[in-house]
Parts: structure tokens; C-alpha cells; sequence
């Protein structure tokens, strides 16, 4: 007699790929971090000096770590929409410094590359995975930049500032100042301190927020919807900051707000934007511990409640 066939195996069930999803205040908590963050780092860059080495002038363009840490610890989306919009709030409104509809340029492209970057980073523990996020980040804002930088000057909206000493050629002066920034502000002020933070806060921060730590096994893909897709969604984005540039050239003071305020109190009036972001800083953890406070209430309710049933 032949042996009964052995019965077919059921493929293991696959897990879905991503970080743990997120609630809608859980949401608005990472938003709300990532900007308040983001925005006192850059009240910081305002009182960093200015180095200057022959015809180049070096400076800090922003402490990339604060952004780069967040979109690594955190689900990359929300930390990527808040940080730069954190430095339009605190910094170029508050400081009086606002561009109007130039503003757009700026928050799509530093989206962009930090986006990018948090997708790119798999295990916030590992230190070179949180390295190239840091670098990719701010080469992705300073070349989309340079971009548009070269297009408005090639199509006549800004006449280029040459520097002196250096011949006038707007590749090189875009490409000596994206090589300052990628080193400045992406490996110094960027790769270096993110990579000493992110493992030290891996497992320690979420929890805080009430938030389970990012799963190595379940990194955020690049391209939820398809390679094409998000080609298509990161060519559109840097379109609308070109167009958002052309404007602001084009059209003189359109939504520019600049009353002044650092030239008539000085330096001091910085101390309006730190208040403001610590404000909202401490409103935050209020409301966070609050939350955590009462979902834990509710689960030993719920807890309770599921013994008393079990009695019965």
C-alpha cells in the first residue's frame, strides 16, 4: 500500500513591513518634537560666527543631528515634515527674517532629504547606517538647492553673487559652496554628534512618548507605493520649490515679513524664539505625560475588568 501524502505546508504568514503604526496623537507628538527641536537648534545657528578663509566663507547652515536623529528614532515622515517647518516658525517669523512663498523652497527640499535619510536608516544602533543618513540629508536640501540656484541665475530671475578671488563660474561658486555645507553641516555638526546620539537614545526616548522603539526587521521603506511612484512624488516636491523660487525672484515682497526686529533690539530679541519653542516644548511633555497617564489607567481598567469576568 502507498504511504498517505504527507499534507502540504502552509507558507508562514508575512509580517507587514514598516515601523509600528502610529495613532493620530502619537503623530502629532513626533510633528510637534521634531519642530520645536529643529527650531532651537537653528535659533543656535544664528549666534555661531562666521569663519572666513580667503574668498570662502564658512558657516553653519544648520545642526543637521537634531533632524537627523529624530527622522532616525522616529517614524521618518512626521520628524521630516516637522523639523523644517520648525525653523520657519521660531527663526524667520519670529525673528522677523520671513520670505514669503521662497519659504516653500526651503521646507520641501530639507523634507526631502531628511525623509530620505530616516528611510535609509534601518537599526538607529548602527553608527554608519546613521552616518549616511546625516550626509544624504543635507546633500539632497544643498544640491536641489544649487539646482535652483543655477536655473534662476541661467534664466535671468537673480544675477549671480560671485565671490571675490574665485573665478566667475556659478558651478564652481554652487560647487565650493555644497562641498562647505555637505562638511560643515553634514559630517561636523551633522554625521558626527547623530552618530554618537541615536544609539544612546534608541530604546529610551520612545517608550517616554509612548511609542515602541523602530524594528530593525521592519525599517520604513523608501517607496511604500512603488520606486515610481516616489521618484514621481520627489520630482514633483522639486518642481514646486523651483517654481516656489521663481516667484520669489520674480515677484518682489510677495509674503516677505521683515519688520526688523533684530536690528532694533539686537541679539537679545533671540530670547523671544527660545521662549516660544520652550513653551511649546513643556506643553508637549504635559500633554504627553498626561496621555501615557491615562492609557495606562485604561489598560489596568481594562485589566481589572477581564480578571472580574474571569471570576465569574
Amino acid at each position: 500500500m502507498s504511504e498517505p501524502a504527507a499534507p502540504a505546508r502552509r507558507p508562514a504568514p508575512r509580517t507587514r513591513s514598516g515601523p509600528p503604526q502610529l495613532n493620530r496623537s502619537q503623530k502629532l507628538m513626533v510633528f510637534v518634537l521634531s519642530m520645536t527641536l529643529f527650531g532651537l537648534a537653528n535659533i543656535l545657528t544664528e549666534v555661531l560666527p562666521e569663519i572666513r578663509i580667503g574668498p570662502v566663507e564658512l558657516s553653519v547652515s544648520y545642526l543637521a543631528f537634531v533632524p537627523v536623529v529624530m527622522a532616525s528614532l522616529f517614524h521618518p515622515l512626521y520628524a521630516a515634515l516637522g523639523a523644517p517647518l520648525g525653523e520657519i516658525v521660531f527663526v524667520d517669523l519670529l525673528m522677523g527674517d520671513f520670505s514669503g512663498i521662497g519659504e516653500l523652497e526651503g521646507y520641501l527640499q530639507l523634507f526631502l532629504g531628511l525623509y530620505i535619510a530616516g528611510c535609509l536608516v534601518r537599526d538607529p544602533r548602527r553608527r554608519g547606517q546613521v552616518f549616511a543618513a546625516s550626509v544624504t540629508a543635507v546633500a539632497v536640501d544643498k544640491l536641489l538647492s544649487a539646482v535652483v540656484d543655477i536655473g534662476k541665475v541661467m534664466v535671468g530671475v537673480e544675477d549671480a553673487e560671485y565671490v571675490a578671488g574665485l573665478p566667475e563660474s556659478i558651478l564652481l561658486l554652487e560647487g565650493v559652496g555644497f562641498t562647505t555645507d555637505l562638511v560643515i553641516s553634514g559630517v561636523l555638526f551633522g554625521a558626527l554628534p547623530a552618530m554618537a546620539m541615536a544609539p544612546r537614545l534608541y530604546g529610551k526616548v520612545e517608550p517616554l512618548l509612548g511609542m515602541a522603539p523602530r524594528d530593525p526587521a521592519r525599517p520604513a521603506p523608501l517607496a511604500e507605493r512603488g520606486t515610481g511612484a516616489f521618484l514621481l512624488t520627489a520630482l514633483l516636491l522639486a518642481f514646486v520649490s523651483m517654481i516656489a523660487a521663481f516667484t520669489s525672484g520674480i515677484v518682489d515682497n510677495f509674503g516677505v515679513w521683515e519688520p526688523g526686529f533684530i536690528d532694533r533690539y539686537g541679539q537679545r530679541f533671540l530670547w523671544v524664539g527660545v521662549s516660544a519653542a520652550c513653551l511649546v516644548l513643556i506643553a508637549l511633555v504635559v500633554s504627553v505625560r498626561y496621555l501615557v497617564h491615562a492609557r495606562r489607567e485604561r489598560a489596568a481598567q481594562d485589566a481589572g475588568a477581564g480578571r472580574g469576568e474571569g471570576r465569574r
